[in-house]
């Protein structure tokens, strides 16, 4: 290939990586599978691997640096990084709104522009010639510390723009203010991960963010779920528009992330009633906020009025009431998990957090409590972040009156009294019996749970009954209860009883892939699950599988195929599949060598309605064990809405959108051969 073809090639792929990645992390709206993009990267990373010197830094394969700082350098900003006045309340935003009319006349024409005030970290990007160039902290508004390695890491943060070549061309010289962020369900997954991991857990999204952007190893920030929003242009060489509302469109025109929530008001009264409306509203937002900033859309007004010492007049943040309060620290509970992991719970005193009711809180682990000085009987601040559980945020020491005890972590397992073991490089702590009862009740749990095998009228109580009775001993129990053994456990009848054993019975039925799920491997979600199914078939085979092959799955690292390995290594497992298949419970499903071979993939689909075929679980696993996605919610985004019976407002979503409408069985009919 000539020089000249392969530059061209070069920039082909670099701009179809850069404008999928903008569709795919910024907007959510995929065009390719990952399989087609992960083609495109890697044909990139082929030429650049023997061409390096043809590698530019705004090149896509550069977006996660290997270089590890000593230091952050010291970066000066253009512009002021300028704080915010705060308001609290409906009187301190129409007294701001006084402030401001007695200064200009002509706030009382001006309409304003509201955006929630996210609970993150100020970042400052520059782009020169289009090329990010530089990125920094807030600092102390004047110099902040250059993160620019560290921000290259962001999936949503393009290392050129605009990012769709049909835009117009960026500025010679452009730079961004914004926020970065980690969503609340990410952040809950994340912790959830790490806290199967045995590894310590995160506090909140936003000291997660902060310190996820201060890591001297970038690849530790690469692994966070970071996300970020532009809402202010610091300084560029080109003209740029006189609104707020304009302001983040244009921002938007670059292919860069800005926040789709806004509200226009064309008065004060309207700000007040929305800033209202949203404080009831906030909590259904996907992220941490802690108000709404009011900003006076016309920024040549807005910068009129000047400032009151380092606060711009122009903007007011509304706050809304912290959610923290103080009760007392009860007691502390220790439970045993499936895994045998010992996570400890705190009983508080019952106190009223934002609706709600609390009697407990998480503690993570024993750590958590030895480095926050938690002390039985102590007065604590409990924080509840929308639907976030409540966490400790501190012991008031200078509360302490002697009377509170210090915790002592238990060396036993409280459940069956063996010692616990604390696994190398660890936080957590470990029961490692497994005949373990609250292991075992955990693990029958998980077994019957709605995601594996789907066991119905098995619930916490009926489980706890059944370990304590010696009935069950192991999974493989289960499948051997019979009517009158159950008749002799408290409030089973006839019908509950016959219930129950038609309902296991019917469990023999349920996929490979919830039969993984159920075996309580540690760290096995759906999506490995789904992965070993497809790529192995039955039981047997996986535990055939080295180390080394399973690694090579995608999705599933080092960690997870050492979990795996270890777990089929065990004598007592290989004994628990024995009697499993003994008993008849050993499904066997069809195989495929990669994703790409199954009929569905790169397809999104809604599922609205009663189907007849399938419940709604089984239609969604039908649809991602031949490749597919399945989502909540219609989209531009989505291929098909299967139509069941009676179904929802999803219908009419789709119509509006022109997203393709099939059944049933057009939706059987896409998988045939």
């Amino acid at each position: 290939m000539s020089d000249e073809k392969l530059l061209q090639e070069l920039a082909k792929l670099r701009q179809k990586i850069n404008y999928h990645n903008y569709l795919y992390n910024t907007l959510d709206q995929p065009e390719i599978s990952d399989f087609e993009y992960d083609q495109l990267f890697n044909r990139l990373r082929a030429i650049e691997a023997e061409h390096p010197e043809l590698i530019t830094p705004d090149s896509p394969t550069q977006k996660i640096g290997s270089h590890i700082s000593e230091k952050f350098q010291k970066v000066t900003h253009p512009a002021p990084i300028l704080s915010l006045a705060n308001g609290f309340g409906s009187q301190d935003a129409l007294a701001w709104y006084e402030r401001i009319l007695r200064l200009d006349p002509r706030v009382a024409q001006t309409d304003f522009l509201l955006e929630p005030k996210l609970d993150g970290l100020t970042i400052v990007l520059h782009y020169t010639n289009g090329v990010f160039s530089l990125g920094a902290t807030r600092g102390d508004g004047s110099v902040g510390e250059d993160i620019t390695t560290n921000l290259r890491t962001i999936p949503s943060l393009p290392l050129r723009i605009p990012v769709l070549t049909s835009s117009k061309p960026a500025p010679q010289s452009i730079v961004f203010r914004g926020e970065v962020f980690i969503t609340k369900a990410d952040f809950l997954a994340l912790n959830a991960q790490l806290e199967e991991k045995g590894e310590k857990t995160y506090l909140n999204p936003r000291n997660t963010a902060a310190g996820s952007l201060r890591q001297l190893d970038p690849s530790i920030t690469a692994a966070r779920p970071l996300k970020f929003f532009l809402y202010q242009v610091l300084e560029s060489s080109d003209p740029l528009p006189q609104t707020q509302s304009g302001i983040l469109d244009y921002i938007a025109s670059f292919g860069l992330p800005v926040n789709p929530l806004r509200w226009h008001a064309k008065n004060i009264n309207e700000v007040v009633r929305i800033c209202e409306t949203e404080g009831l509203n906030r909590h259904n937002w996907a992220y941490d906020a802690d108000g709404i900033v009011i900003k006076i859309n016309d920024l040549e007004l807005s910068n009129d009025l000047g400032y009151v010492g380092k606060d711009p007049r122009g903007s007011l943040a509304y706050k809304y009431p912290g959610e923290e309060v103080e009760t007392t620290l009860l007691d502390i509970q220790v439970n045993v998990g499936r895994t045998g992991v010992l996570t400890p719970l705190a009983l508080l005193e019952p106190v009223n957090i934002g609706g709600v009711v609390v009697k407990q809180a998480t503690l993570h682990n024993f750590d958590f409590i030895a480095e926050k000085d938690l002390r039985i009987g102590d007065r604590v601040l409990l924080k509840r972040a929308g639907e976030v559980i409540p966490y400790i945020v501190a012991a008031l020491k200078e509360k302490r009156d002697g009377s509170q005890k210090v915790y002592v972590p238990p060396t036993n397992c409280p459940s069956c009294g063996s010692e616990v073991e604390q696994a190398p490089g660890e936080v957590a702590w470990y029961c490692v019996n497994a005949a373990c009862p609250a292991q075992l009740t955990r693990h029958i749990e998980n077994f019957a749970s709605r995601s594996a095998m789907d066991i119905t009228g098995f619930g916490e109580q009926i489980v706890a009954q059944l370990v304590e009775s010696g009935l069950v001993k192991n999974l493989p129990d289960l499948y051997r209860l019979t009517k009158d053994q159950l008749l002799t456990l408290d409030k089973f009848g006839d019908k509950k009883a016959e219930n129950l054993l038609a309902a296991i019975q019917a469990s023999k039925s349920q996929s490979l892939q919830r039969l993984i799920i159920g075996l309580g491997i540690k760290g096995i979600g759906e999506v490995a699950a789904r992965k070993l199914a497809q790529k192995y078939g039955d039981l047997d085979k996986i535990s055939q599988a080295g180390f080394d092959e399973l690694q090579q799955l995608e999705g599933i690292g080092p960690n997870l195929a050492e979990s795996i390995f270890e777990w089929f290594k065990l004598e007592t497992n290989q004994q628990v599949l024995r009697e499993l298949k003994e008993l008849g419970l050993w499904p066997i499903e069809s195989t495929s060598s990669s994703d790409e071979d199954l009929r569905l993939t790169g397809l999104t689909f809604v599922v609205t309605g009663t189907m007849e075929g399938f419940t709604r679980d089984g239609i969604s696993e039908f649809i991602l064990a031949n490749g597919g996605k399945v989502s909540g919610s219609v989209s531009s985004k989505t291929s098909y809405l299967v139509l069941g019976a009676d179904p929802g407002s999803k219908l009419e979503k789709a119509r509006q959108l022109g997203v393709p409408i099939i059944s049933e069985q057009e939706l059987r009919e896409l998988t045939a051969s």
